[in-house]
């Protein structure tokens, strides 16, 4: 098992955002939190990665505790991915890449020739070589996405944290996006926890899937086994239908007057 969360709470003040939130990850493969804007996806994923201390309940990493890790050791062993960043300078690409290798840098030491060329090797990976040079604030959000998931591959780390990866994106590049995320982590035998509000591209390109609502994951499973009209009526207050294709489940929402 890559990664095991147990019981995690969180709130926000008064207003508790996480209920008890329990999962497993598994070696090399795609597990999508999935629910509606709200539903604590977000909060969960910076639980996870220990950017929110939660108030109850913990993270497994490797079977070790990750209370018991270090910060540098949270970072090298889980490559985030925000929903958006904006750097506080005007990075080139190559240099905010390189960011990635900051966990295995002494306190005053620079990049080294070695972090330079697995920075390239990640853009390398996500096709945007030729950008290196590139202000990174230049770019359009389709190009900025997959810089950075360069800086998280940059990392080393085993596993992948991506928040809302589709968010500002397109219909092709939501696809090109998490069809490269699910290729990385067969090549790379990586494993990755995505989150998602699309149900339809959950099921095209999850392994598993982890229904998020109130706070507590209320089921996961492979997209066939914990997708049904009933539980996404649930989750997202809207009549659907749910119909195959070619292997796949599309679901339909009903046309709201």
């Amino acid at each position: 098992m890559a990664l095991r969360v147990e019981g995690l709470r969180f709130s926000y003040g008064k207003r508790l955002i996480l209920n008890g939130a329990e999962l497993e990850l598994r070696e090399e493969e795609v597990l999508t939190l999935l629910g509606p804007n709200g539903c604590g996806k977000t909060t969960l994923l910076k639980c996870i990665n220990r950017i929110l201390k939660p108030e109850d309940g913990t993270v497994f990493i490797d079977g070790r505790n990750y209370f018991d890790l270090s910060e540098k050791e949270i970072a090298m062993s889980l490559g985030y991915v925000p929903q958006e960043h904006r750097p506080p300078f005007p990075y080139t690409v190559l240099e905010f890449v390189l960011l990635g290798r900051s966990p295995h840098l002494g306190m005053f030491s620079h990049p080294s020739e070695r972090d330079r060329r697995i920075a390239m090797e990640s853009l390398k990976t996500v096709g945007i070589e030729k950008l290196a040079k590139r202000a990174y604030t230049e770019l359009s959000g389709g190009e900025r996405q997959l810089v950075l998931i360069a800086r998280a591959l940059a990392t080393n780390a085993k596993i992948l944290l991506l928040d809302e990866p589709t968010s500002h994106l397109d219909f092709r590049n939501s696809h090109r996006i998490l069809s490269l995320i699910r290729r990385i982590v067969r090549e790379k035998r990586l494993s990755a926890i995505i989150t998602l509000h699309d149900p339809n591209l959950a099921c095209m390109y999850s392994d598993r899937i982890a229904i998020v609502n109130g706070g507590r994951i209320i089921r996961i499973g492979k997209p066939d086994e914990v997708m049904d009209e009933q539980i996404l009526r649930e989750v997202y207050g809207i009549n659907v239908r749910i119909l195959r294709v070619d292997g796949f489940n599309y679901i339909f929402a009903e046309v709201l007057e």
